[in-house]
């Protein structure tokens, strides 16, 4: 009977140990990185509007600001974060340029 117990409670310490170290492996892949959610790809389509509009926020071209922020993260999937610069964080809407070899992305 002694011995029957001592099983079971090893038994469900091995269950808890199981447990907590399945509980401290990140839920995702991006989990642990600067949760901006504007990593490249990071997006869907339906949330650019709203980080266009922050992200043109401050320029007074808010028109085509807001036009061209819109085309870039549809193709994309990703605005930078904060108003300006940030570039870094999405490499397709950093490089993809214009005809004469400018940003087309705001």
């Amino acid at each position: 009977m002694a011995r029957t117990i001592t099983s079971i409670l090893y038994g469900l310490i091995f269950i808890v140990t199981i447990l907590a170290s399945i509980a401290q492996v990140p839920a995702s892949k991006n989990q642990g990185k600067i949760q901006y959610g504007s990593s490249e790809g990071s997006l869907r389509p339906q949330e650019c509007a709203p980080k266009c509009t922050y992200r043109c926020s401050k320029t007074s071209y808010k028109k085509p600001c807001m036009f061209f922020c819109k085309k870039c993260c549809a193709k994309c999937l990703c605005v930078p974060p904060g108003t300006a610069g940030n570039k870094d964080v999405c490499p397709c809407y950093n490089n993809w340029k214009t005809k004469r070899g400018g940003p087309k992305c705001p």
